[in-house]
């Protein structure tokens, strides 16, 4: 991993990142940060009452700022769904270590997640979770370090090929 010895996750939301995270931070002995968590801590609200408030270009803006000043040491960090909007944010997890996408197929998010608006995602008016999931699905791309495709291993399997990452 890095200098820092961090593990970044990136992926659709309802891919699993803090899930896997707890148990990959677990099974590694380092810390773990969700920033969606992070992002509700310091607005004082819910993300989906952060986007009714302040609107998409709001939270996007709230969501870079958290991402662009995060400072961590030996933790693994579960970024939101649209962490890879921001480019100044996203070259800071770069510099934070590894960054792992959770590749998950379409149809397991479809049945993974509920509602999108009360979950809080960031959707275009009119969007449809197919269409989110194909914008989004180059920019996991371009900015991962490693593609996991998730569900095609126990998921002690794939917490084993992330502490690989560390060197543990």
């Amino acid at each position: 991993m890095s200098p820092r010895d961090n593990l970044v996750l990136i992926g659709m939301p309802g891919s699993g990142k803090s899930t896997l995270g707890v148990l990959v931070a677990k099974a590694l002995g380092l810390d773990f940060v969700d920033t969606d968590l992070m992002l509700q801590r310091q607005a004082g609200m819910r993300l989906a009452e952060i986007l009714a408030r302040h609107g998409t270009d709001g939270f996007l803006a709230m969501e870079d700022q958290l991402l662009a000043s995060l400072e961590v040491e030996k933790t693994v960090v579960a970024t939101g769904g649209s962490a890879i909007y921001h480019a100044r944010g996203m070259a800071q997890m770069k510099a934070l270590g590894p960054v792992v996408w959770i590749d998950v197929p379409f149809r397991e998010l479809r049945r993974r997640l509920g509602d999108l608006a009360a979950r809080g995602v960031v959707l275009d008016e009119g969007q449809t979770l197919r269409e989110l999931f194909e914008e989004r699905r180059p920019l996991y791309s371009q900015w991962a370090d490693l593609r996991l495709p998730s569900g095609r291993e126990p998921l002690e399997a794939t917490v084993a090929r992330l502490r690989g990452l560390s060197g543990s």
